[in-house]
């Protein structure tokens, strides 16, 4: 069969912009462009002017050899939380067919908070996949951003059996890199499960907590407080969490576990403590529509 007949199978897009209005003290999605397979259903209000926002993929999952893309503008002073309706699926690809891709790319800008809180990524036995996410953070912008890497259907046995897993981050704030990862999986040439990895971990993920403009003292702060709350939440040979600062404006939460629910109740904790910490206000769980 012809290679060109496995040219990208999806194009799909979502652009969105947010506003804060003075008047009604509120965050508004003041403009959506997409493309399917990705859509915004609406936007949710939520305490304190802020918004919500699900992205549905109509899909169901991300192919061999579709190609999506996501952006968002964050405005001065709006509050937008973005979620996922659910799981993030990748699906087996053929052997002839493009790498699957989805780009990120997300600006903050001064005084915006975004809390940016996917459901996991679950990688299915055959998938190839790539992400590249980049987040600019202007004065004064908040983020709290989680991504949690499953090792796949776990109740169907497949644990590791994907076959490329590629991950991209950047983090930048006023000009200037945070956060640079570049992550490669490919469980059939590196096994996961070497003592240099994952080891006898399957769940692994990565907790970004911003805010531009706060000095050194405060993160190194933050970041006591958090560790102790992650040696609290550690258990031997079931769950690990690690907190250390960045190299300026925020800090970093991992964690690596056997359980993936594990991993969901410690990001909520972390959450929870950072924002009281940070904003003096409470985090409010995105609810879910199905």
């Amino acid at each position: 069969m012809h290679k060109e007949l496995f040219a990208h199978r999806v194009k799909g897009r979502l652009s969105m912009t947010f506003t804060y209005h003075d008047a009604s003290q509120e965050t508004r999605l003041v403009a959506c462009d997409h493309e399917p397979p990705l859509r915004v259903i609406r936007a949710f209000p939520l305490a304190g002017g802020a918004t919500l926002v699900h992205i549905h993929n109509l899909s169901g999952g991300i192919l061999g050899g579709d190609h999506l893309s996501i952006s968002a503008d964050i405005g001065p002073c709006s509050t937008v939380q973005l979620t996922s309706t659910s799981a993030t699926r990748i699906y087996r690809s053929t052997p002839t067919a493009p790498i699957a891709t989805q780009t990120i790319s997300i600006q903050v800008r001064e005084g915006g908070l975004l809390e940016y809180l996917p459901d996991p990524l679950i990688p299915f036995a055959g998938a190839r996949y790539q992400q590249q996410t980049h987040i600019d953070l202007a004065q004064d912008a908040g983020l709290f951003w989680w991504e949690t890497i499953t090792p796949g259907r776990e109740a169907h046995g497949e644990v590791f059996g994907y076959e490329q897993l590629h991950l991209s981050t950047e983090i930048t704030a006023l000009g200037k890199p945070l956060a640079i990862e570049r992550m490669r999986i490919e469980p059939q040439h590196q096994a996961p499960s070497s003592s240099l990895r994952l080891g006898s971990f399957l769940y692994f993920c990565s907790f970004y907590i911003c805010k531009v403009g706060l000095e050194a003292t405060r993160w190194l702060h933050l970041e006591q407080q958090l560790q102790a709350l992650a040696q609290e939440m550690s258990r031997p040979a079931e769950i690990s969490w690690g907190v250390s600062t960045l190299v300026a404006h925020g800090l970093l939460v991992r964690a690596v576990s056997r359980q993936g629910r594990d991993i969901a109740t410690g990001l909520l904790a972390f959450w929870r403590a950072a924002k009281r910490l940070l904003y003096g206000q409470e985090a409010i769980p995105p609810r879910k529509i199905y």
